[in-house]
């Protein structure tokens, strides 16, 4: 064989290769346990619902799925930890909308990572409205009633939140801008805490999980106003939307947890967690459990992710603009 065509078939051979080397992968993987990274502490939202997942994936994908915790910086550390492992589909993270979407417009001056060059999205995992919950003896039981109260009040109604800038936060400037209204935010540092205060009257009102305010609202220290998603939702089917009032007809904002791995994991082996995924959350026992923690299952491929992801975070950077929320200075 002469030479060039030698050179030329060798050319193919390793060309061949790289292109089946991410299928065979794909085909392999798991080799081994597979890592949740979860960016905050052990037993909130996010937490549960990365245990719940990973008890399901254990059985699908035939290998150990642990769970780690690794909370600081508002999720940003656990999330570096994720965007620097190995891009091989066996260290993945299970992310908020704060880590993925919001922090980059916050947080700038202090952002070690890019979510959207850093991070490869897998799938939406759960949707997860939060509740405005008011103090049982609050003078408001409506949206309306409370936007009301607000505007004969300026800048004297509190409200509750566990940080600055995460879906919390955003939860009241909206409503604060379209309801055309001024509050005073009161940031604390979990659910607990501004629950506690919300209910002894210190603050007026919070937004929360349904999980978070559940033990409240059963033993009558908190009543459940309204839910910010764009409609009413089956764990709280007796709960208004914020929609629903006339205040802020188009309300809409929830917060959201997802699936992400190292950017350059093989498009193959994204698609193999996808589908486990997926499946999982098409199961009824773990939509159910999922739901009982105020999580609505919305499963979708990468590229919808990806989409989605794109499209809430131009909402946040609007209503981060308007607010001039950053913790940078």
């Amino acid at each position: 064989m002469k030479p060039i065509r030698r050179h030329i078939l060798s050319s193919l051979l390793l060309t061949a290769a790289s292109l089946l080397a991410p299928l065979v992968q794909a085909q392999d993987f798991p080799t081994k346990p597979i890592t949740i990274v979860v960016p905050f502490s052990a037993g909130g939202g996010v937490d549960v619902m990365a245990r719940l997942l990973a008890d399901k994936l254990r059985a699908s994908l035939g290998q150990q799925v642990n769970v780690e915790n690794k909370p600081g910086a508002s999720g940003m550390l656990g999330a570096l930890a994720v965007v620097r492992a190995p891009a091989d589909g066996h260290t993945l993270l299970m992310a908020s909308a704060g880590e993925s979407a919001i922090n980059p417009f916050i947080h700038k001056a202090k952002m070690q990572y890019a979510p959207e060059k850093d991070l490869a999205p897998i799938t939406n995992i759960v949707r997860v409205p939060n509740v405005l919950i008011a103090g049982a003896k609050a003078p408001f039981n409506t949206i309306d009633e409370l936007v009301a109260h607000a505007r004969k009040n300026p800048g004297k109604l509190s409200y509750a939140t566990s940080g600055v800038g995460n879906p919390q936060h955003l939860n009241g400037e909206l409503l604060e801008e379209m309801a055309g209204i001024f509050m005073v935010h009161v940031p604390y540092r979990g659910a607990s805490g501004q629950l506690i205060d919300v209910a002894a009257g210190n603050v007026d009102f919070t937004f929360v999980s349904m999980a978070a305010a559940a033990p409240f609202l059963k033993d009558g220290r908190v009543k459940a106003i309204a839910v910010t998603s764009a409609k009413r939702v089956p764990f709280a089917a007796e709960v208004p939307s914020i929609a629903e009032g006339k205040a802020a007809p188009k309300y809409a904002l929830e917060n959201w947890f997802g699936l992400f791995a190292p950017a350059a994991t093989p498009a193959p082996v994204i698609a193999k967690i996808n589908a486990a995924v997926v499946a999982a959350l098409q199961q009824p026992d773990l939509a159910k459990r999922m739901s009982d923690q105020g999580g609505l299952p919305a499963p979708m491929s990468p590229a919808q992710f990806r989409d989605f992801i794109k499209a809430e975070s131009a909402q946040y950077a609007r209503i981060v603009e308007f607010a001039k929320i950053t913790t940078d200075n």
